[in-house]
């Protein structure tokens, strides 16, 4: 388990939200019974996921391995047995574990993480805030060959992907390899997998590079890969700015990649993901880069603060600190308010699988130094640039 000093500048609840989120009793219940409520953040604070952990509420460390975030939800069970729910693991891997001991405990568990697995298991009491992997897949490539359409740059033929093997990379990969990229008329001119963290991305770049793809698309997990397949691109005369090149997930946008990989590298570089801050967050965005010396208010700091809000909703819905009735409330809830504000859809459902209804893919582009919604229009701040290619 980590300390509070470890943290830093990546504590993305000194907003006033870390004492909100650790003393969260039901109004009705706070009269009654003043007691702290308990809510867990089960993260990777060590290894290549590390930049997620954020929260300063009831830390459990995952490590860097599914096993490793297993055993972290077992020992949160058995540590801590008043509290009420959960947010975690950010690596879908991790998720499947931890939800494994969560779900049995009937502990509500909420997650931004990808995967179609973690809520495709029939459970009860895990919520999965964003769009799944699989409808992330079919909603990002048609959206790509649209921009190049707009662009004036004609429409994309062939596509390379690389990523690894975690789970929401495999979830994602499987519609486009079964039915997307022939849907759209792509032809996928290499398919490179490996297993993370990656120690050299010599050969699966020489592989992409003889395919002259019309863009690439890259399902890395973590901020480590990801510089090293810029690199390495890089050196091949591979960039954004020569070939659309295209990431999915939160850590495409973390300030500390722009850190490692230079903004020449990642200038113009396209990012799908399940989140982003959009107009209707008012001026949090500019009292979190205040508290926090962070340079922006992305997807890894947008879902812990929203998932701590919709906590605060049920549980003050509830009237209770019970699991079980905490876990009935989050079936329940339709919040078009409050933390619905923090989705670019504007709402807060969560459908009979624990899947959030409605929930919508975002993009993002590397502009001038920095990452910037581009789509959907309700978050949208900027227009897509898609490379002249010659």
């Amino acid at each position: 388990m980590s300390t509070p000093s470890a943290f830093g500048r990546r504590t993305a609840i000194k907003l006033g939200l870390a004492g909100a989120a650790t003393v969260l009793a039901p109004r009705r219940a706070r009269a009654q019974n003043p007691k702290e409520v308990k809510i867990a953040l089960v993260v990777p604070l060590s290894g290549p996921w590390a930049r997620q952990g954020k929260l300063k509420l009831v830390l459990y460390d995952t490590g860097d391995s599914a096993e490793k975030a297993k055993n972290a939800a077992q020992r949160l069970i058995a540590q801590e047995p008043d509290v009420v729910g959960g947010i975690g693991c950010w690596l879908s891997s991790f998720t499947l574990a931890a939800t494994e001991v969560t779900e049995r405990a009937e502990l509500p568990w909420l997650t931004l993480s990808y995967s179609d697995l973690i809520t495709g298991r029939g459970f009860k009491y895990v919520f999965q805030s964003s769009p799944t992997a699989d409808a992330q897949a079919t909603a990002l490539l048609p959206r790509i060959v649209d921009l190049a359409a707009k662009a004036g740059s004609g429409r994309p033929t062939k596509v390379a992907f690389v990523g690894d093997n975690s789970a929401s990379s495999v979830s994602f990969m499987k519609p486009i390899r079964d039915h997307v990229a022939k849907d759209l008329g792509l032809t996928i001119v290499a398919d490179e997998v490996y297993t993370p963290p990656l120690a050299d991305a010599t050969t699966l770049v020489q592989k992409i590079r003889s395919g002259r793809p019309d863009f690439i698309v890259f399902q890395s997990t973590n901020v480590g890969d990801d510089k090293l397949l810029l690199d390495k691109f890089a050196e091949r005369g591979i960039t954004a700015s020569t070939i659309p090149l295209v990431g999915g997930g939160g850590h495409w946008t973390v300030p500390e990649l722009l850190k490692v990989a230079g903004k020449e590298h990642l200038e113009g570089m396209i990012v799908g993901l399940a989140n982003w801050p959009g107009k209707a967050v008012g001026d949090l965005e500019k009292r979190f880069m205040a508290k926090t010396n962070e340079p922006w208010f992305g997807h890894d700091s947008i879902f812990p603060y929203a998932h701590v809000m919709i906590f605060k909703e049920a549980l003050e819905r509830t009237a209770s600190t019970d699991r079980r009735k905490l876990g009935e409330m989050m079936h329940k809830i339709d919040l078009k308010d409050g933390p619905a504000k923090l989705f670019p859809d504007g709402r807060v459902k969560y459908d009979e699988v624990g899947r959030r209804v409605g929930a919508e893919l975002c993009i993002v582009q590397w502009q001038k130094g920095r990452p910037v919604a581009v789509h959907p229009e309700s978050i949208a701040v900027s227009k897509a640039i898609w490379p002249k290619l010659s």
